[in-house]
């Protein structure tokens, strides 16, 4: 993988499947900065260590920055210059989801805000659909919201690339 990245790229994939490597790779491979955009939140102990273990093997050369809820200005702090990383759109989308904002309003706003970056952007999103149906409305509306958000996700993408086992699989347009 080398070259450019298109505008926008949604690499999707189950939990633990390489898709935050592989989105890793695309961005360092163009050459250009790197920004990292991060929607976690630490509320745990476990979680905290997660972060910090994921912080550490990125390095100094990534630029993070913390968004666990406004990508839309997290996104509209990118230079030109640079290739940015959203990792992940699903915890962006819980963290919204348990805050009760109002999601459709905050997806608007988040293809807006992508829509108006100038950098190239690699979103990290998990596939949720391929299990079984949750047993509550609440792990429900997620599993639906997160299929609609990677559904619109898609649409705006020019690359859209599902990884398996490490594996990436292009479902849209071409690998740079």
């Amino acid at each position: 993988m080398t070259g450019s990245l298109p505008p926008l790229t949604l690499v999707i994939g189950g939990a633990r499947s390489g898709k935050s490597a592989f989105a890793e790779r695309l961005i360092t491979a163009t050459g250009r900065p790197r920004r990292y955009i991060a929607t976690a939140e630490a509320w745990d102990d476990e979680m905290r260590d997660r972060i910090a273990r994921h912080r550490q093997d990125r390095g100094p050369v990534w630029t993070t920055v913390e968004a666990p809820l406004d990508l839309p200005a997290a996104l509209a702090q990118a230079r030109s210059d640079e290739a940015v990383l959203v990792d992940c759109a699903t915890l962006w989308l819980t963290n919204h989801l348990l805050a009760d904002h109002d999601l459709s309003a905050e997806v608007r706003n988040f293809l807006v805000g992508l829509a108006a970056c100038t950098a190239p952007v690699v979103i990290v999103s998990n596939e949720t659909g391929w299990g079984i149906v949750p047993e509550n409305a609440l792990a429900r509306r997620f599993r639906d919201e997160q299929g609609r958000l990677n559904q619109r996700l898609a649409a705006e993408a020019d690359l859209v690339v599902t990884v398996i086992a490490g594996l990436p699989l292009v479902l849209k347009g071409t690998l740079p």
